[in-house]
């Protein structure tokens, strides 16, 4: 259990490094310029470190100060979070849900169905960050995450569902097709354009495709334009620069529209899994759990 006076000069402290100034702070929190200097005061000499730097214009954070600041900032949000939930009872969802997404999966699928979460219940408070890198659920505080990796054995700390695999297909843009033909097998794919997506250390993700025999092989593409973005990619083969295999999820409008078509059908091949994964030693409390069971009709690949 935390010492009360552990919580002591918290708020002040954390408004004047907002504020830059302990007269900001005071009328904030409507005390006086005194009253927040000798909290703040009273906070460093029991820390033993010096939080600010100050100037004539300014409160300035030191290095201690910011490193202080950023968890003091997270203590105050979840006593916020539990007052809220204590005060909208069990049948109202309340308080920070944050949640990381995939950027353009995240953009195409599963920010529609946040919003329609926090439209039934106007006290959530979603909080998303759309990465496609690696990010510790746990050390950011992450309440849910939406995956789409290789298959991998999760960390007993964490919790996992299981939601389905995407579908890689080949497509390309109708006036592409126009000018260059349609391919005619997997070796003919090789002679087209392409547009690749690519990482940020240069390399490519190779292409997933189906031998006449049956089995996928992993085969790397010398691509006209090489993009590190889903959505760029997508946007470049509805330009008609090129063909590219692209998850169903994310080439499925521009198919319905008529804006791209898939080419060789008989390449197709599953791609990736998708999980929501969230922290084992977090309880579920009801906004959690509402939101796993709204992800997860939403998003499992049928």
């Amino acid at each position: 259990m935390i010492p009360t006076e552990r919580l002591k000069g918290i708020e002040a402290f954390v408004q004047a490094a907002q504020t830059g100034s302990f007269t900001a702070a005071a009328e904030k929190l409507n005390l006086t310029n005194s009253a927040i200097g000798k909290s703040v005061g009273r906070l460093e000499a029991r820390l033993g470190r010096k939080l600010f730097e100050r100037t004539t214009r300014r409160l300035v954070l030191t290095d201690a100060g910011a490193a202080f600041h950023a968890v003091c900032v997270r203590v105050l949000a979840d006593l916020a979070d539990a007052e809220a939930i204590l005060a909208a009872g069990d049948t109202e969802l309340a308080g920070r849900l944050r949640i990381d997404v995939p950027v353009a999966f995240g953009h195409m699928q599963v920010m529609p169905l946040i919003l329609n979460l926090a439209q039934r219940f106007p006290k959530l408070k979603p909080e998303i960050s759309f990465t496609d890198r690696f990010v510790d659920i746990i050390e950011d505080r992450i309440d849910i995450a939406v995956r789409i990796s290789a298959p991998q054995a999760w960390p007993d700390a964490l919790g996992s569902r299981y939601l389905g695999r995407e579908r890689l297909i080949i497509c390309a843009a109708p006036d592409f097709i126009e000018r260059h033909g349609l391919p005619t097998s997997g070796d003919d794919i090789s002679r087209y354009d392409s547009v690749i997506y690519g990482r940020s250390d240069g390399s490519t993700i190779p292409w997933q495709l189906v031998r006449q025999d049956g089995q996928v092989e992993s085969r790397a593409m010398n691509g006209r334009i090489l993009v590190g973005s889903a959505e760029a990619q997508l946007a470049a083969v509805r330009a008609g620069f090129g063909i590219a295999q692209l998850a169903t999820w994310l080439a499925h409008d521009d198919l319905a529209a008529g804006r791209l078509v898939e080419v060789f059908p008989d390449m197709a091949t599953d791609g990736l899994p998708l999980h929501l994964i969230w922290p084992r030693s977090r309880h579920l409390s009801a906004k959690v759990d509402a939101a796993l069971a709204a992800l997860s009709e939403g998003l499992r690949i049928r």
